[in-house]
């Protein structure tokens, strides 16, 4: 199952919106901090609803921390990025994978391009600078769930 890592967040409606896409995915989330917020249930109703209590959320106080536990994974950290030449869409996921999102503001330092496994990007016109960062989320994770057909499968309603 692929994990997806949020780096750093800056905007609460953003990371409970992300909360909510794996809630409903079935994709553990990894929460690098310092967030630009507190980051506590208050702040993330609103945009995840009812949905927390249902996504396994781990905190790790810092990048060095996140750093650690990684590598006790042996996962790849996959970083959506616009500084990737690679489109997503061509880049093989494997199950354990953490695809990781940065800073809505600023992304992710070179600290952390330089220890990403991959940097992948969504291609987009000439001009734009980037989507949204739960948009980009859900593109990436969709494609992941889907390579790996770790999409939850459906119930079988009987009609």
């Amino acid at each position: 199952m692929p994990r997806l890592a949020l780096f750093q967040p800056d905007i609460p409606q953003n990371t409970g919106t992300m909360l909510r896409l794996c809630a409903c995915l079935g994709v553990p989330v990894e929460i690098v901090e310092p967030a630009g917020f507190d980051v506590s249930d208050r702040n993330l109703r609103r945009s995840g609803l009812d949905y927390l209590d249902r996504v396994p959320i781990t905190r790790h106080i810092s990048w060095r921390a996140f750093q650690e536990w990684r590598q006790l994974t042996d996962a790849r950290l996959v970083l959506a990025t616009t500084k990737a030449a690679m489109p997503y869409t061509e880049f093989a996921f494997r199950p354990g994978d953490i695809v990781m999102v940065g800073r809505e503001s600023a992304g992710v330092p070179d600290e952390v391009h330089n220890a990403a496994d991959a940097r992948i990007l969504i291609p987009m016109r000439q001009g734009l600078r980037s989507l949204n960062v739960a948009v980009t989320a859900a593109m990436v994770l969709s494609e992941a769930l889907r390579q790996t057909d770790g999409f939850p499968k459906p119930v079988d309603s009987g009609t």
